[in-house]
């Protein structure tokens, strides 16, 4: 009798499932991309806040989320992907909850939508992507893209619930029990996306692929970098001030667009503060928003067939040229939706250029620790654009104070956002050049 034990292979998920778990995932991790639809009521009765510190907290929590992916990455990679992201969907629905106890505690809400949500974003983030990458080997830009379209179509779901012109949550229920909604939908949604966050198992490949053979030693399959042999190269200081310059201008409009929309309406176009608003409302909540996921998944896609460099000099160009004509758009309606969608298209497709990049030239097997470093450049570019602008605002209060009449002073309300949009502009033209430069790294020497 043969006794020789036929080798049957284990049963593999269909690895579509990840997709659908890492939307589900996304799609609450981007609830930080509608802070904009919180920003008008914070600054009323009976919270007072300043422009620029509704802009910290937005800040605050887009510097934490980029910090913790350092940890969350190197976590991921001891304890597997399903704890960390049931972490973060822990803390993000903690942060809100909280955020509705807190009352109108500028402090407080600094402490639980910026550092305690701002984590359970870093936590979560992390885990679709470097899943994702590991099950589709074979299509690196598109599934990162596809993987965070979540995150920018999340957007558009939770101001369009919370808007006026839309499901109306914040005027029926205030601000606070928003907050409660929110975190309670934001836990539940990510625990079932969860269930597919799982990593195949280990030598797996899609059937019929293999990996390029001797096109370059230095990248993708063939390269394995530590995050420490990664900082030492030259190419990931040019990802990151690239990836700052990128994040800095979506991040800055994403944080104002409410505000700006509202002074560069009412001065050019002439409309009364409330139609202003619900204009402004649909800038970020319909055109940012579905432009922003899509361009995760135009530009992923677009990247594996064009190349990554290439991807990165049009896209930032585009963006640069954008940022430089998007204060002058402002004030009339139908450009105001253009720019927005043009501004979302380009910074979407950061999050999915920078993620297959870092797989291409450090490796797949440690994107999820790599690709924590590359992205502490969008926690800097939180901080910089939201708060940059916010202070050039508050710094134009006293032009809006002495204008002689209403007229001048909405002009001098709108005109104290322009610097901001000139800094924002030329700093993607930089990054653009920096593109260009781009080239693969040597592949690091074996221990």
């Amino acid at each position: 009798m043969d006794t020789t034990a036929t080798s049957i292979p284990p049963r593999v998920m269909n690895r579509w499932w990840v997709v659908l778990g890492a939307v589900l995932v996304q799609l609450c991790l981007g609830a930080i991309y509608a802070w904009s639809v919180f920003t008008p009521p914070l600054q009323k009765q009976p919270y007072n806040l300043q422009a620029t510190e509704t802009q910290v907290i937005f800040s605050v929590g887009l510097a934490v989320f980029a910090l913790v992916m350092i940890f969350a990455g190197r976590w991921q990679a001891k304890v597997g992907p399903v704890k960390v992201v049931r972490a973060g969907a822990v803390l993000l629905g903690l942060g809100y909850v909280l955020a509705r106890f807190v009352g109108p505690s500028y402090p407080g809400l600094l402490i639980t939508i910026g550092v305690i949500a701002g984590a359970g974003i870093g936590l979560g983030y992390v885990v679709p992507i470097a899943v994702g990458v590991k099950w589709f080997p074979d299509k690196k830009g598109f599934i990162t893209g596809l993987a965070v379209a979540g995150f920018g179509f999340g957007a558009l779901l939770w101001i369009k619930l919370a808007d006026p012109g839309g499901g109306q949550l914040i005027e029926k229920y205030g601000v606070q029990n928003v907050f409660l909604i929110y975190g309670v939908a934001f836990f539940i949604l990510v625990m079932i996306g969860s269930l597919w966050m799982k990593n195949p198992p280990e030598g797996w490949r899609p059937a019929g692929w293999e990996p390029a053979q001797g096109a370059n030693p230095g990248t993708g399959e063939h390269a394995s970098f530590e995050p420490r042999g990664m900082l030492r190269t030259p190419q990931f200081f040019m990802l990151w001030f690239m990836f700052i310059f990128g994040a800095m201008a979506g991040l800055m409009v994403i944080g104002i667009i409410k505000l700006f929309g509202i002074d560069a309406l009412q001065a050019r176009a002439g409309l009364d503060a409330a139609k202003a608003s619900s204009i402004a409302g649909t800038a970020m909540g319909v055109f940012f928003a579905i432009s922003n996921g899509v361009g995760r998944i135009f530009w992923g896609t677009a990247s594996d067939r064009i190349g990554r460099k290439m991807s990165f000099v049009i896209m930032m160009s585009l963006q640069g040229a954008m940022m430089l004509a998007f204060f002058h758009m402002g004030g009339i309606p139908a450009l105001l939706f253009v720019g927005a969608a043009v501004v979302g298209f380009n910074f979407g497709g950061n999050f999915a250029l920078f993620p297959a990049a870092t797989a291409d030239y450090f490796g797949n097997k440690n994107v999820g620790k790599n690709y924590g470093w590359v992205f502490t450049a969008y926690g800097v570019g939180g901080i910089v654009g939201p708060i940059m602008a916010g202070w050039y605002k508050d710094m134009g209060k006293s032009a809006i104070e002495g204008a002689a009449s209403q007229a001048e002073a909405l002009q001098a309300a709108m005109n104290a956002w322009h610097p901001a949009f000139i800094i924002a502009g030329v700093a993607c033209f930089v990054a653009a050049a920096l593109g260009l430069m781009l080239k693969a790294p040597k592949a690091p020497q074996a221990a």
